[in-house]
């Protein structure tokens, strides 16, 4: 999978989880705002992270990510590893 693959499934898979439009999920924008997210979003995110790419996150891994680009960012390095 590219790094543009990614990006794009990611952004399929969050607009229709949380109920946005795909135009609303752009590098710059905030994470957590954009998505409306609380403690327990965040786990919804991670459950669809590990079901999609098969990637184990925990918390640590989410330090520093605040933007979409960021968090693209995150799941290259994990998938990666």
């Amino acid at each position: 999978m590219t790094r543009e693959e990614l990006i794009e499934k990611t952004k399929v898979i969050l607009a229709e989880e949380f109920e946005i439009e795909e135009s609303d999920i752009v590098p710059d924008a905030s994470l957590k705002d954009t998505l409306g997210l609380d403690s327990l979003d965040l786990v919804d995110v991670v459950v669809l992270v590990e079901q999609n790419f098969g990637i184990t996150l925990k918390g640590p891994d989410f330090v520093g990510v605040a933007t979409f680009a960021d968090f693209y960012e995150m799941l290259w390095r994990k998938l990666n590893e």
